[in-house]
């Protein structure tokens, strides 16, 4: 296992990471990328062991429903670099027996490559969706091929590619890219049907990096966005070559949408099991900030607080069902039910913004106009500041103006606004988890019902 000193070692190793246009050379220089980089080191020493041999327990595969269940706390204590990189290996494991049967040569790869991967203790990021170019088009069919990532040549020692994916968190920081088609391909479209771990390292290989960190700015006025901001990356692929052992899929058009498939359960679950904690701080949020603002027992705000309630038991309620109903594949390997992962995914996704609308309401205009820490800490305002942000004896100016900081910066500003759209569009987006319950949902029982409410069962 590595230390964290020896993981940020372990990047300095000729990749080409790009911030604001330009090329960074010291990540640890770049405060946008240094804050994540020290939280994933902070995740190799918390969960170092010098022992020979020692794995990481938290990327265990997980052998029973009981250990699948084990695993949702630890999803919340994980770094997201890890989170990804358990993600990404449960995705092969999964796919592996569903491409079994076409694609028996690849199986060996993926367990071998899974079993390598967790003795040197790299952090491996998923790379699905590609550039799509006009999205009425199939990969074959548009003007550029290059607008789904597919192979240009193929030799006796591996496959070259080329092409770029998209909303790749924390690609930068990671060892590898787990690249996936982002679809089904159809026949005609092999080159595109390709699933490979990519070095970031490799030539070819370019990662531009965008954040919500909030860089040049008072970190105490953003005490989330702060400590866990996380670069989102485009990964472009000059013709990269990739050796045999790393293709876990090369041609195989048929199979080319089980890996997006894995993947996508398993995202899901980790976003579901992050929205079900999301959705209990915001009802926390709203109860103290209604507290604070001596609003907590009128009837409009306890109805908003009770509704967010109502939707955070019902996104747990799910994530139970999620659980309760696992499945196994051949292998032994657990993970969570389909149907209920996604429709609770999609609710979750679905009803965030209008419970953000409630706490917002719930608070007031002071979201966005609360004074600074740093105007608290001048002589002259601070009297004022700390008069008139109060609302009584019990409720102290700097108090309320932090809960209001922490609101914005979680639901109202950068990271907020970082959050409403991977909330959608993580997993796949709400159609892919429309597609997956309609695929699902036992329509014929529901149609039994019906043709009984209306007399008809014997027709």
């Amino acid at each position: 296992m590595l230390t964290g000193q020896q993981y940020k070692d372990s990047l300095k190793d000729g990749r080409k990471v790009y911030f604001q246009g330009r090329q960074i050379e010291d990540m640890e220089t770049e405060p946008a990328l240094a804050v994540p980089l020290q939280v994933a080191a902070d995740g190799y020493d918390k969960h170092f062991s010098a022992e020979p041999g020692a794995v990481n327990p938290l990327i265990d595969a997980p052998r029973s429903a009981q250990e699948l269940r084990d695993k949702i706390p630890v999803f919340m204590e994980m770094d997201l670099l890890l989170n990804v990189t358990y993600q990404s290996l449960m995705t092969l494991l999964v796919a592996a027996p569903r491409i079994e049967g076409v694609a028996p040569q690849y199986v060996e790869r993926i367990h071998a490559y899974v079993d390598d991967a967790r003795r040197r203790d790299i952090r491996i990021t998923e790379c699905i969706t590609d550039a799509k170019g006009n999205r009425a088009k199939h990969p074959a069919a548009q003007d550029d091929p290059d607008a789904y990532v597919r192979v240009v040549d193929r030799t006796p020692d591996g496959v070259v590619i080329r092409g770029a994916k998209l909303h790749i968190s924390a690609a930068a920081l990671g060892h590898d890219l787990m690249v996936m088609p982002t679809k089904n391909m159809r026949p005609g479209e092999e080159d595109w049907a390709i699933c490979a771990a990519v070095p970031v390292n490799a030539p070819g290989v370019h990662i531009t990096n965008t954040s919500y960190h909030p860089y040049g700015r008072d970190e105490r006025d953003h005490p989330t966005s702060s400590k866990i901001s996380v670069p989102d990356s485009m990964c472009i692929f000059d013709d990269v070559f990739v050796p045999n052992e790393r293709v876990f899929l090369d041609g195989q058009a048929e199979q080319a949408a089980v890996f997006a498939h894995s993947l996508g359960l398993w995202e899901r679950l980790g976003g579901t099991a992050f929205m079900v904690e999301q959705a209990d701080e915001l009802v926390g949020l709203a109860q103290l900030i209604a507290e604070a603002n001596g609003s907590a027992k009128i009837s409009h705000i306890r109805e908003k607080i009770d509704e967010m309630m109502i939707h955070a038991t019902l996104l747990r309620a799910g994530l139970e069902a999620a659980l309760l109903h696992a499945h196994a594949t051949p292998q032994g390997y657990y993970y969570p039910d389909d149907m209920y992962t996604n429709v609770t995914k999609f609710q979750g996704a679905a009803q965030f913004s209008r419970m953000v609308r409630h706490l917002h309401e719930i608070s007031g205009g002071a979201v966005l106009t609360a004074p600074s820490n740093s105007d608290f800490e001048n002589e002259t305002l601070a009297p004022f500041l700390e008069k008139y942000m109060s609302t009584g004896d019990d409720v102290s100016g700097r108090y309320r103006t932090q809960l209001f900081h922490a609101i914005r910066d979680t639901t109202a500003d950068a990271y907020g606004g970082w959050h409403h759209v991977t909330n959608l569009q993580s997993g796949g987006g709400m159609f892919a988890q429309r597609l997956v319950t309609r695929r699902h949902y036992d329509m014929d029982r529901a149609k039994q019902l019906a043709l009984k409410a209306a007399g008809l069962t014997g027709a």
